[in-house]
């Protein structure tokens, strides 16, 4: 990991290296437009044809496999996983519904004045895909994570995509219910789910995190689908001035083995724990080539002059996981996807058991939003209601705001409703 101070000698090349990471999302996911464009482009044209052809070349799909999943192979998955993981993915998915549940927003209503009454109602999307990676290492937490609110929320119909499924992605699956389950995965996959194939129908919305490809894919279909958010290759930031060296260098490490794209950071004042911090790295990461690969390439330790100054750049790097010391610190945070507290709660245990969901934004899009949610998967949709008496209190001042912006139509349709008789 780089080790600079943000003042001295080295302000300059921290400077640097700050401005390159604060621009992390929109130069990672250029690199993979041009190919991304033109597998998008093949399936739009060719649908299943195209779909098939990448399938083959990228997720090792064979000839006369079926791209469909079928609900007995989830079962036979399912049964062959051991008793112990069983237990996990169930406690996991409970945890994960609790939560969702309780993040669910509730219909309402507020009377304005005497006669008026307005409020919203909650709708739930039609249709939802949900993108479970599955190129290094089986992820069947991202199925429980994608799927599990969007039945909270009552989607009627969830697909699943998932490159070369494994046994407990596929377990996990049948667990939570999927009916629905391709074994895709690229931007191939994110192009059957928004523009839809013979055998795909398209959906409403893309969820699920994913590579650099399926990141710009998701963000060059949006014109037509929904999106959760882009959330790319994984990012952690921990901003420590009294944490415990060990446990801070294992979360960076735990997450630098996701991806050789990850981005891991360490923010402190502390000069004493920097250098701790960068020992232990070292030393955890030697037999973990992949996160030895993206802890020398993305990771880095900023020493800033001040506790002020670490809080600061947080902000400013809108990290996807961040790490504090206290709940004290949750008052000063203000762009993050989802915040882990103290000593004793490693990222990994929001990876997997916690309940808020690992979907999370990346690429400094934690200034603009929080992780996937339960709301994800609704629309809030506001309702009005007026008596005859209602709109003859607020009907006069919205016949004044449409006359002083020239609508005379405006006005004219709340007029012609006051002067009804009926």
């Amino acid at each position: 990991m780089k080790l600079v101070k943000t003042y001295g000698r080295t302000a300059k090349i921290a400077a640097a290296l700050i401005a390159s990471i604060e621009q992390r999302g929109a130069v990672s996911t250029a690199r993979v437009e041009p190919v991304v464009r033109r597998i998008l482009a093949d399936v739009r044209k060719s649908g299943d044809t195209a779909v098939k052809k990448y399938a083959a070349k990228f997720d090792s799909l064979k000839k006369n496999q079926p791209l469909l999943v079928t609900r007995e192979e989830m079962q036979a998955a399912w049964e062959a996983t051991a008793p112990e993981l069983q237990a996990a993915m169930m406690v996991a998915r409970g945890n994960i519904l609790a939560f969702a549940e309780a993040q669910l927003p509730k219909e309402w209503s507020i009377s304005t004045a005497d006669g008026v009454k307005t409020g919203q109602i909650i709708r739930p999307l039609g249709s939802v895909g949900c993108y479970v990676p599955g190129g290094r290492y089986p992820l069947p937490s991202t199925l429980l994570m994608t799927v599990t609110p969007a039945q909270v929320a009552g989607v009627e119909r969830i697909v699943v995509c998932s490159p070369k499924p494994a046994r407990e992605t596929l377990a996990a699956a049948y667990l939570a219910g999927v009916n629905e389950f391709y074994r895709i995965g690229g931007a191939q996959a994110i192009a059957a789910l928004a523009y839809g194939t013979a055998l795909m129908q398209p959906v409403n919305k893309i969820v699920g995190p994913g590579n650099l490809f399926v990141t710009a894919a998701k963000q060059l279909v949006s014109t037509e689908c929904g999106i959760d958010m882009p959330a790319g290759p994984t990012e952690i930031v921990v901003t420590s001035d009294q944490g415990y060296a060990p446990g801070i260098a294992a979360d960076l490490v735990a997450q630098a083995e996701h991806d050789p794209e990850t981005l891991a950071v360490l923010i402190t004042s502390n000069e004493v724990l920097a250098k701790e911090v960068a020992t232990e790295v070292k030393l955890q990461a030697k037999d973990n080539k992949l996160a030895k690969q993206s802890l020398t390439a993305q990771g880095a330790i900023f020493i800033t002059k001040t506790i002020a100054e670490a809080r600061d750049l947080t902000n400013r790097l809108a990290p996807e996981h961040l790490t504090v010391d206290s709940a004290a610190d949750l008052k000063w945070v203000q762009n993050a996807g989802s915040v882990f507290v103290g000593d004793y709660a490693p990222q990994s245990m929001g990876d997997y058991i916690s309940g808020p969901n690992h979907v999370l934004p990346t690429g400094r899009v934690g200034r603009v939003r929080g992780g996937l949610s339960v709301m994800d998967f609704v629309k809030v949709i506001t309702v009005q209601e007026y008596t005859r008496k209602g709109l003859g209190k607020l009907g006069p001042h919205a016949i004044a705001l449409a006359t002083a912006e020239g609508l005379t139509g405006h006005a004219r349709s709340v007029s012609v409703r006051m002067r009804s008789t009926r």
